[in-house]
């Protein structure tokens, strides 16, 4: 195995486990960091699904307790239905919008200068949504909220939340941005918003990393099989670490941090971008 590709693969695998359950668009880090790493194979789109996988499993593991307990009430529990009507209606939105744009999307907007503009807007989105909570009145770690427990969530409720993760089709908007800041506008408290995008990535992403295979597995070669291990691996075990960080995290503080942190970065990369750094002005 080539070790600078090796070493490139595990630095995206990190990179993808640390941003994908934040609201700072791990694709977005992807398409800057791989740009930047001139990771350009054949096969990178599925790679970063692939190791998008890895990252998904970490929550897998992290609420095997509520998974487990859902499925085994699907035939008896009418809360286990609920929940499970609830991912599958909060799912179907950016399934059928990703089903048809998926080819405008790739080949206008998978680029560091457009994803930088995203993370930039949707930096702008999290302070206006966190300066209207505190005008509200609330405590810096509390969201004046209607839902304020995984069960209390209704249809329409996760319906809303389908439509708002529609806005990650956009490289750059995050899936996890657009679905846990769009459940508090909705009225979801700040944690179980953030658990309920957690579970909403398991369909979406599960979905896309089973079609990217399909499409690619006969051109696959061993050498790039070793390098999807060690990302889905890197990933894992970094969007383990993650998520039970950021439950830590959303109990007591809000995403502002999160949101100046996106402009920052999105101004970074426009001036690499216009500067022609790195290889991007094209």
């Amino acid at each position: 195995m080539d070790w600078l590709l090796f070493c490139k693969a595990l630095i995206l695998g990190i990179v993808e486990g640390l941003t994908e359950f934040l609201p700072v668009s791990s694709t977005g880090h992807l398409i800057v960091v791989g740009s930047a790493l001139n990771f350009d194979g054949n096969y990178e789109k599925t790679f970063d699904v692939v190791i998008q996988f890895g990252a998904i499993l970490a929550v897998c593991w992290e609420f095997r307790g509520k998974i487990g307990s859902v499925i085994a009430g699907l035939p008896t529990r009418p809360d286990a239905r609920r929940f499970a009507l609830n991912v599958i209606v909060a799912t179907v939105p950016a399934v059928v919008l990703g089903l048809l744009f998926e080819k405008a999307i790739k080949s206008v907007l998978f680029a560091p200068v457009p994803v930088a503009f995203a993370l930039v807007a949707g930096g702008l989105v999290i302070l206006w949504v966190e300066g209207r909570r505190r005008r509200q009145g609330a405590p810096a770690a509390q969201t004046p909220a209607r839902v304020r427990s995984i069960d209390d969530i209704r249809p329409l409720d996760a319906f809303k939340v389908g439509c708002a993760q529609c806005f990650a089709l956009i490289p750059g908007m995050s899936r996890s941005g657009s679905t846990i800041i769009g459940a508090m506008l909705f009225g979801f408290e700040r944690r179980v918003a953030t658990e309920f995008s957690f579970f909403l990535a398991i369909p979406v992403i599960f979905g896309a990393t089973v079609y990217e295979l399909h499409k690619n597995w006969q051109a696959l070669s061993v050498d790039w099989l070793s390098l999807f291990g060690v990302g889905f691996i890197a990933a894992f075990v970094s969007a383990f670490v993650c998520v039970r960080w950021l439950l830590r995290f959303v109990a007591s503080h809000d995403f502002t941090a999160f949101a100046w942190y996106r402009i920052a970065f999105g101004l970074v990369i426009l001036l690499f971008g216009y500067g022609g750094g790195l290889g991007w002005d094209e």
